[in-house]
């Protein structure tokens, strides 16, 4: 029987306070987080974004305790995850991998090689799919299988997004139930989702699946919990001057406020780990911002983590994804429901959302560019006496 290896992708994070900055950097570095029309722009622009933000970032892990916690819970859902697969008979070996920092994804998959793997299950801990999520870590590893004909051996099969599994579902909707039964009038409550935001052109013009896929899960959640409290989504981290995702998190919740709503739960959709933007970003500021706009009481929902039925759901997943026809990075590429693994632009002259789309980019460069010749003190604009 093939030896079978189980790949779980995840963003990553700094463990410690010095790993900020090269964290960002190498977040920043992807296309797939920031597209510019010239590639050649891509790392000084990473590296001014991160050298400017690293003050900030540290700040807000030194409020969590010094680093994220993202390697360690991965690591703990992957001990799980093998555990629970051998309570079922399988010996599987689990490799992570990390987009933007230890351990990457070229690491796990050397070792995977290593190991001599025959048959891989590459399993994105995002249950919904994203160009700039399990999107970007699809497209690495369709690079390295390209580059390296000794990773054609490895039979795999990749699983795109899993959000509508009854096993994920039911455990979101158990956590729901917990934190509003702590409320002497539960169904009164009102559930506030709170998922990640992606740019808007990146539904609109690279036909990025997420925000629909979001959408469905906000809804298929709130039918698993079977009860009647009324829901709200929304969408937080953005980041630059283009258009993100609608209704932001900070503006629904005061918008929520406004009309007399006191008691909420928050649920982070599209995490399945505790890290940053649920330890700092929502658990701070978003809590300070909704208690100063007249909200009450301010709950959030765990993440996902290690739960019980969370783990058992990831390795029905596993066995399933094992016994079904291999999905292949190009057939990702080709569902049509799904984003292509490239999305692609285009740069029209006049008038066009693609136009006001690059028009906003182009001014971004030319303010980091200003913004950069600022912090080393030299440049064209200092050649001709304008800074």
């Amino acid at each position: 029987m093939a030896k079978l290896g189980v790949l779980l992708l995840n963003l990553g994070g700094p463990e410690q306070l010095e790993d900020v900055r090269p964290f960002l950097f190498n977040l920043f570095s992807d296309p797939e987080i920031i597209r510019l029309p010239f590639p050649w722009l891509q790392r000084p622009l990473a590296w001014l974004i991160s050298s400017s933000r690293a003050a900030k970032s540290q700040e807000n892990y030194r409020q969590i305790g010094g680093g994220s916690p993202l390697r360690r819970i991965t690591d703990e859902q992957a001990q799980a995850l093998r555990q629970k697969l051998q309570e079922k008979g399988k010996d599987v070996a689990i490799y992570v991998g990390m987009r933007y920092w230890h351990p990457f994804t070229e690491e796990a998959i050397a070792r995977i090689r290593r190991d001599g793997i025959q048959r891989l299950v590459i399993l994105p801990l995002y249950p919904q799919y994203s160009i700039s999520t399990s999107g970007s870590s699809f497209r690495l590893l369709e690079r390295l299988w390209n580059e390296d004909p000794s990773l054609h051996t490895i039979d795999y099969t990749v699983v795109p997004s899993w959000y509508k599994r009854p096993g994920y579902l039911r455990a979101m909707a158990e956590l729901i139930a917990r934190e509003l039964d702590q409320f002497a009038e539960p169904d009164q409550v009102h559930v506030f989702f709170s998922a990640h935001g992606v740019p808007v052109s990146y539904v609109t013009e690279a036909g990025d699946p997420y925000q629909r896929e979001i959408e469905d899960c906000a809804r298929l959640v709130m039918r698993s919990l079977n009860r009647p409290n009324a829901y709200t989504l929304a969408y937080q981290s953005r980041v630059g001057p283009v258009e993100w995702l609608r209704p932001y998190t900070e503006d629904a919740l005061q918008a929520l406020a406004a009309k007399g709503v006191k008691n909420l739960v928050v649920v982070p959709i599209s995490f399945v780990s505790e890290h940053i933007e649920t330890l700092q970003e929502i658990d701070m500021e978003y809590r300070e911002l909704a208690e100063e706009a007249g909200i009450e009481h301010f709950q959030r929902v765990p993440a996902l983590n290690t739960h019980s039925g969370f783990i058992e759901d990831l390795a029905e997943m596993v066995l399933e994804a094992n016994e079904q026809p291999s999905v292949t990075f190009a057939e990702i590429a080709r569902i049509p429901e799904k984003t292509k693994l490239y999305p692609q632009e285009r740069w029209e002259w006049g008038m066009t959302t693609s136009a006001e789309v690059w028009n906003g980019r182009l001014a971004m460069v030319g303010i980091l560019a200003v913004l950069l010749e600022l912090l080393v003190g030299r440049g064209p604009l200092h050649a001709i006496g304008l800074l």
